[in-house]
């Protein structure tokens, strides 16, 4: 056998990523590389960078929850993207590097990559350079990996503490946000910072040597949301094609990072207002003579919250009831079981349902959701059977979250990831309530 040459490495785990990027020639070198941190938004805002720089005429790349994508800047990113699932929010260092080599041999421009607090905790973007770090919240989320919520926001703020990032881009409107603020003007007073907000002056005063995106008179609509924002380099007025208002923080979040790469106020709104959301992210299927179906990724505590008071705005406005059909994971942090159901009861109907029961049994997890809930639900163990009581008994004017699942095409049950896809299922639901109504 020839010798192969070999190095002996300490802390192998901690290197891999530098030195697969070292044997690649540094595949990130010259593209504008935008990292995403934060418990929810993470994903919207990274597919929508991707969505945007693609129509500014950059080929860029999106990596995350989805997978890795690419968009084309030729057709100014009209064409979907298609993800190759990874199966990890942050791909391991040297899949990174190679995903990025890849990217550059297709002239890739640009990259936006949602960065996750465990990723960062393992070093797997270790080797590369990010020009932009966003955050966007800080939420019970992974406890079960970093045991306290203080070691999960010294996890994030690694991002921010990155040799040679040359702009933050950070929520104001989160606790999380500020102290995070606070951190970086103390500690990193050359360090570029864009905080974004949906407060008034009064509620969120402006800050020392930052730039601030406003947004105000907030506006919800059938097609999506409008607000006015105001930025350094001027206002401008917004209508998105996306709902609610933690939406509106999303999309400050990519004009935020739109802006620190320089591009000018007006291509940056228009950029945004092409915006659509992502897959499985306040996803909306029928809702014309039937009801809106929404499809959320939401299952932490705080992103279902947000996610039926955004709900509420639209169902309001359709004159309807808000239905919720959701449930929790099995295998995974018991303690937000309960909660999940508390925060459920914002909706005017419950269905209580799996969602990737994995070891556990069903009927047990429903229990201890439904612990939480201290009005009128019904438990359905069948996912399917959930989703179609929900469509075929709502009025047409109602809107119905499906929550938990967003993109996944499976349901994981005893080991085993039986095909499933809530998008396909509502489409389902909403032909066979069509066909009923035209029977009755």
């Amino acid at each position: 056998s020839h010798d192969v040459a070999h190095l002996a490495v300490t802390d192998l785990k901690k290197n891999a990523g530098p030195i697969a990027h070292g044997v690649l020639q540094r595949p990130d070198a010259g593209m504008f590389t935008v990292g995403v941190t934060g418990t929810n938004g993470k994903t919207s805002c990274a597919v929508w960078l991707g969505q945007a720089l693609a129509r500014l005429g950059e080929t860029a790349a999106v990596i995350g929850t989805l997978g890795v994508g690419i968009l084309s800047g030729k057709d100014r990113g009209k064409g979907e993207p298609s993800f190759d699932a990874t199966g990890y929010t942050t791909p391991d260092a040297v899949l990174l590097a190679q995903t990025l080599a890849d990217l550059r041999a297709r002239g890739g421009g640009a990259l936006a990559i949602e960065v996750s607090s465990i990723g960062l905790v393992q070093d797997r973007a270790a080797g590369m350079h990010f020009d932009v770090a966003i955050f966007t919240n800080l939420t019970r989320d992974h406890l079960d990996f970093h045991g306290t919520m203080e070691a999960y926001e010294a996890a994030k703020l690694r991002l921010f503490e990155w040799e040679g990032l040359k702009h933050a881009v950070v929520n104001l409107d989160d606790p999380a946000g500020l102290r995070l603020v606070a951190h970086l003007r103390k500690n990193f007073a050359q360090l570029p910072l864009t905080g974004y907000t949906l407060k008034s002056e009064a509620e969120q005063p402006a800050i020392d040597g930052a730039g601030i995106l406003r947004a105000s008179q907030l506006r919800s609509r059938p097609a999506g949301t409008e607000f006015t924002v105001d930025t350094p380099a001027g206002t401008a007025s917004v209508k998105t094609q996306l709902v609610g208002h933690f939406n509106v923080s999303n999309a400050l979040a990519v004009l935020g990072a739109l802006l620190a790469k320089g591009v000018a106020l007006k291509n940056a709104v228009d950029a945004v207002e092409a915006l659509v959301p992502a897959p499985g992210r306040m996803q909306q299927i029928g809702g014309q003579d039937a009801p809106m179906v929404v499809i959320d990724y939401a299952h932490t505590p705080d992103a279902l919250e947000k996610t039926l008071h955004a709900l509420r705005q639209v169902a309001e406005e359709r004159g309807g009831q808000l239905w919720c059909v959701f449930g929790c994971g099995g295998d995974r942090d018991p303690g937000k079981r309960p909660q999940m159901g508390a925060v459920a009861q914002a909706a005017d109907h419950i269905l209580v349902t799996s969602d990737n029961p994995r070891s556990e049994e069903p009927a047990s997890i429903i229990a201890q959701v439904v612990a939480g809930i201290h009005k009128e639900y019904q438990a359905v163990e069948d996912r399917a059977t959930a989703i179609l009581l929900a469509v075929k008994t709502a009025g047409k004017q109602d809107v119905i979250l499906l929550a938990g699942k967003g993109h996944e095409p499976y349901q994981e049950i005893k080991g085993k990831k039986m095909p499933f896809s809530d998008a396909d299922h509502a489409s389902l639901a909403l032909t066979a309530r069509l066909t009923m109504m035209r029977t009755h």
